[in-house]
């Protein structure tokens, strides 16, 4: 069984995240290779002030605020973040989860489900895969975008077009293969950098 963390990054009031990651979620209890971890940064809050480069957190509240993700980002073999699109990338909150890793992510894989106006938050995705890669992480090819996602998706959360659905499924199974690989060479051979 793998280990799915899924990173819901919006933290604004009224954000429409949920309702994509409830889809996401649903998609993911449907199958029987993974279990879903949902890391939802407005209820998981993280210190907004890094320490000095390599040193620990000073305060026990931010070592207590990370101590509610932290674990959970290393037990995980793979990784679907959820993202919209603000001002042509990617919420600030989510960069700030990213920034306080590095471990956590290398050798792992990412998928990524966007949403946003007209372009389905893409460009959050792009200006992730550039801070992912400098983490050592893989980044996946296949991933879903919902354009004006609040007309993606009837009253009960499922999708109006079935085409999202089957871009899910792809991306699942992408991310299987890599975690699946990936977990099997950090087992061989540990990473390091």
């Amino acid at each position: 069984m793998l280990k799915i963390a899924v990173i819901l990054g919006s933290i604004r009031e009224g954000r429409f995240g949920p309702a994509v990651a409830d889809w996401l979620l649903d998609h993911l209890h449907q199958r029987d290779d993974m279990s879903a971890d949902l890391i939802d940064l407005a209820e998981t809050p993280l210190p907004t002030v890094l320490p000095v480069l390599g040193q620990p957190p000073a305060s026990q509240e931010d070592r207590d605020l990370l101590a509610a993700v932290s674990p959970r980002l290393a037990a995980a073999d793979a990784f679907v973040i959820v993202t919209p699109e603000y001002n042509h990338s990617f919420p600030a909150a989510l960069k700030n989860a990213i920034d306080w890793h590095g471990v956590e992510w290398q050798a792992k894989p990412v998928a990524f489900v966007s949403y946003g106006a007209f372009s389905a938050g893409l460009r959050a995705v792009e200006q992730l895969r550039l801070v992912l890669a400098e983490l050592h992480a893989v980044t996946l090819r296949d991933s879903v975008g919902l354009q004006h996602p609040w007309a993606q998706f009837d009253g009960d959360g499922k999708a109006l077009d079935p085409a999202a659905d089957a871009a899910a499924k792809v991306m699942l199974d992408r991310l299987a293969w890599w975690a699946h690989a990936l977990r099997e060479a950090r087992t061989a051979r540990p990473y390091t950098v």
